[in-house]
């Protein structure tokens, strides 16, 4: 790997905060009921799947969730030795493939099953969505028997080995009281037909309801499985509520100073003026645009650390580059390493912050940062690999 083509921009994973991250989430957890399942679809939420599947793997995880069959196939293909769940829709054409890859698919609908089944020449392994309040894919629970009694129906469809039924919350990460008792009556309404369906025969590996949130806030050990995804990055399922665990975020986005300019009152920066300096200011330009993830809601709104010292975003962020005001930060130069997400001496930039700033969540941002920026990955303080970084 050639250093000199991560001095433009880079995403730093530091997998010591993951493994930490890891760690502080089992300890919430009662391990003769529960284990973790780690959520890393969307590339592990843009960190990189494969690398912190080996990372979780060391640590004993044996369970991983993704989004689609392709995410799935990466994961096996590189080396996943557990248990793979797809928790959206699946196309039923798929079977073959499914079985072939030892991975299991998320079963919507009583027809969704029936056509897995039809496509399905062997044993396919599956568990059952359940809808108790998303309101988007699963069997209807407003009566538990019916519901039981479309499980018991596709549990008996040949070639499909149903292991599970699962659920999401909707309101987990809220401590309104109204969201708190819409998320127990989800809980109610899931292991209700969990129960019943178990009732009529059915055997069920796997009864898991908790997402993050539900996991830290309404663990309940009856779920076998705690779905932990956007933690373990060290991001939080809702910015403004406080944590009763410590995580650290994982990624941090850095990039250089590539040019100082000195501006008079009535210049302006970037693409449709929209700011005009008022006195003599110090302005610096960095490499990273809104094509390398860094959203355009940002601009004029954002800061940026420097040397530990923050530094303000003026003008529009365009494409490939960004502007801020380094007015008053004494000795900064061409070359200086900039921190867009992440610490920077005493200070820090969280993707949670900037996300706050123009009305979205961690979880798009660090997932929207995208595939020209390289992927360095930091053990001990030392960066030990690397990827969509160019050789020479």
């Amino acid at each position: 790997m050639n250093n000199q083509f991560l001095k433009r921009i880079r995403a730093e994973i530091d997998l010591d905060a993951a493994e930490r991250n890891l760690a502080a989430l089992k300890g919430l957890l009662d391990p003769n009921h529960t284990k973790p399942a780690c959520v890393i679809k969307a590339d592990g939420y843009g960190h990189g799947d494969a690398e912190l599947m080996d990372l979780y793997q060391s640590m004993g995880v044996d369970f991983f969730c993704v989004s689609n069959i392709v995410e799935a196939l990466k994961l096996r293909h590189s080396g996943c030795r557990g248990d793979i769940l797809i928790l959206s829709w699946c196309d039923p054409e798929n079977a073959e493939v499914l079985a072939e890859d030892n991975i299991t698919a998320a079963v919507v609908s009583v027809q969704n099953g029936a056509e897995l089944s039809s496509h399905a020449s062997k044993p396919v392994r599956v568990h059952i969505k359940l809808d108790t309040g998303m309101g988007r894919v699963g069997l209807n629970t407003d009566s538990a028997e019916k519901c039981a009694a479309e499980i018991a129906e596709i549990a008996a469809m040949p070639n499909l080995c149903v292991e599970g039924v699962f659920t999401h919350f909707a309101v987990a990460d809220s401590r309104n009281e109204d969201n708190i008792r819409y998320t127990n009556e989800q809980k109610r309404r899931f292991f209700a037909v969990a129960d019943e369906a178990e009732k009529r025969g059915v055997k069920l590996t796997h009864k898991h309801c908790l997402n993050s949130a539900g996991a830290i806030f309404h663990y309940d050990e009856r779920s076998t499985l705690a779905r932990f995804g956007i933690v373990l990055y060290g991001l939080k399922p809702d910015y403004a509520l406080e944590l009763p665990v410590e995580l650290e975020p994982v990624m941090s986005l850095k990039s250089v100073i590539s040019h100082i300019k000195t501006v008079h009152p009535g210049d302006s920066i970037s693409y449709g003026r929209t700011y005009t300096a008022d006195s003599d200011r110090v302005i610096a330009t960095i490499p990273c645009g809104y094509a390398d993830g860094y959203p355009r809601l940002l601009s004029g709104r954002c800061e940026v650390l420097i040397g530990g010292r923050r530094a303000k975003g003026v003008g529009r962020v365009c494409m490939d580059q960004m502007m801020v005001d380094v007015t008053g930060i004494d000795g900064v130069s061409v070359g200086d390493e900039v921190t867009l997400i992440g610490k920077s001496g005493g200070d820090i930039i969280t993707a949670d912050d900037l996300a706050e700033i123009y009305g979205s969540i961690g979880y798009e941002l660090v997932c929207g940062i995208s595939k020209r920026v390289p992927r360095v990955y930091i053990k001990g303080g030392k960066i030990i690999s690397a990827k969509n970084v160019e050789q020479l």
